[in-house]
């Protein structure tokens, strides 16, 4: 993990999210210690209302472990102050034959060695073909 780079949150939050799920997916450690390794014990998130603290967030890994999703981050907005970032990204993924684009809306705060300790994220879910009308 890096630190935060205030300088530069569009690459540490792309970087951030492609190293989490290129080591969820691709490694041979265990849940845990991958999730330890970008999260605070601590950590607690809510996306869409919806509570994640650390077990909560290592369940939510499994199915991603199985079925092994491609993942690609495109940062469009983000600002950093001190171990704070707000942004907007896409996450595009393909997943089991379906090609998907997650829009977020996410607040989060970083520990000083650059793991998540908490964030908020709103997100909104489209195929990938879709194009944005808003």
């Amino acid at each position: 993990m890096r630190p935060l780079d205030s300088a530069d949150p569009h690459g540490f939050l792309a970087a951030f999210f492609t190293a989490f799920h290129h080591d969820l997916v691709h490694g041979d450690e265990d849940a845990e210690t991958v999730v330890d390794r970008y999260h605070t014990p601590d950590v607690v998130q809510f996306a869409d209302g919806h509570r994640m603290d650390r077990d909560k967030l290592i369940a939510h890994t499994r199915p991603t472990r199985k079925h092994k999703p491609s993942l690609t981050v495109e940062v469009h907005d983000a600002l950093a102050d001190g171990d704070r970032i707000a942004a907007r990204y896409a996450l595009h993924v393909r997943d089991r034959g379906r090609n998907l684009k997650v829009e977020v809306s996410f607040f989060g705060r970083f520990a000083p060695e650059g793991r998540l300790r908490s964030a908020h994220m709103l997100t909104r879910t489209l195929p990938r073909e879709q194009k944005d009308t808003a």
